[in-house]
């Protein structure tokens, strides 16, 4: 599948795509503003107003005033993220509608409805916080605020979770069971206090004194991207470069992360790599895209994609192209916006403030 746009746009040189975009900013001034996550190819990183990770973007959202057009180059989930911070004078494009992703998918709405009224057994909403990952879908953001949670990045999963905690006894955690798990275990949860909640069987496949047990309930969803990277290749890193430093994302799996040097999220991963000194060696387990910046922006440095012979590159995050965002900057009043029900908004938005307000403390 790939985004409709006019033949002239498919069709342009790199450079006449480049010149129609600075032209376009300059003509809209300050009432525009891109915004380019830390995923995005570097020839569309280059035309941000602002990069970042997930969470640095949606607090960016939240603070602007002046732009009328905001223009997130990244996936659904953060547009809409955008969208319910956005003031309301403001409209959210997408350059490219079909840019979803996966792991927001495996937590569909009715499953996690399902789930809770299996929980109200063992507790509910008077036991439970459940807290979002910000890849997911709104009404999932939502379902997380009308029931005294919040949502959180990888950046700001344990000030969440320690939010949350403090307030009741468990946490139901949506949907990467990664992020969740590893932040946990960092934080001194034992394996045996988790359980994942398996959304295609009864009772999310568990046992009722299995969820009792249970401080941390984990849906069951993941990164494809993330999942790339396996503990054997830890090992032939630092076999092969003895003085590597091994830095992971934390979507990776447990047997990753805890063989790396550091863990932590896309920004914490641009600042390792500009922190390093010159003749390091890291090897990093996230996006490719990220990877290739870091080795573009720092040539004094080896830097090495984890797995050494595969391309762990997010499909839904390089579906934007130069392509798309002129013809977004050129077109935008004839383009569908991202809107958020303001049924959804409501609660999203507690969800989303709080997980603002909970990381600023």
């Amino acid at each position: 599948m790939f985004n409709a746009i006019p033949q002239i746009y498919r069709e342009a040189t790199n450079e006449d795509l480049k010149e129609r975009i600075r032209s376009a900013k300059d003509r809209l001034g300050t009432k525009l503003v891109v915004l380019a996550h830390h995923y995005q190819r570097l020839e569309v990183v280059e035309f941000g107003d602002h990069l970042g990770d997930s969470y640095a973007l949606s607090k960016i959202a939240s603070e602007l005033d002046e732009a009328e057009t905001i223009v997130f180059c990244g996936v659904h989930f953060m547009a809409e993220s955008a969208d319910i911070l956005a003031k309301p004078h403001q409209t959210v494009f997408l350059p490219n509608p079909l840019a979803g992703c996966p792991m927001a998918d495996m937590a569909q709405i009715a499953d996690v409805f399902s789930a809770w009224d299996d929980l109200k057994a063992f507790g509910g909403v008077e036991a439970i916080t459940p807290i979002s990952y910000m890849n997911s879908a709104a009404a999932l953001k939502a379902f997380c605020g009308g029931n005294g949670g919040l949502i959180c990045t990888s950046s700001n999963a344990e000030k969440a979770m320690r939010w949350a905690w403090d307030r009741r006894e468990k946490i139901f955690f949506f949907p990467d069971r990664h992020l969740g798990y590893n932040t946990a275990r960092v934080m001194g949860l034992s394996h045996e206090e988790t359980a994942i909640w398996d959304f295609s069987k009864p009772q999310g496949g568990l046992t009722s004194e299995q969820i009792e047990k249970a401080k941390l309930l984990l849906w069951k969803g993941h990164c494809h991207v993330h999942m790339t990277f396996k503990a054997e290749h830890v090992g032939q890193l630092r076999q092969k470069y003895p003085s590597v430093k091994i830095l992971v994302h934390p979507e990776c799996s447990w047997d990753v992360v805890s063989q790396a040097d550091a863990v932590g999220s896309t920004k914490f991963i641009v600042d390792y790599c500009e922190k390093q000194p010159p003749g390091s060696v890291i090897a990093i387990g996230t996006e490719i895209n990220l990877i290739n910046r870091m080795a573009h922006y720092h040539p004094d440095k080896t830097i090495l994609e984890l797995s050494g012979s595969t391309c762990p590159v997010c499909a839904n995050m390089y579906r934007t192209t130069l392509n798309d965002l002129a013809y977004t900057l050129e077109n935008y009043q004839d383009m569908k916006p991202i809107r958020v029900s303001e049924k959804i908004k409501v609660n999203a938005k507690i969800a989303l403030e709080r997980m603002i307000e909970v990381a600023s403390s």
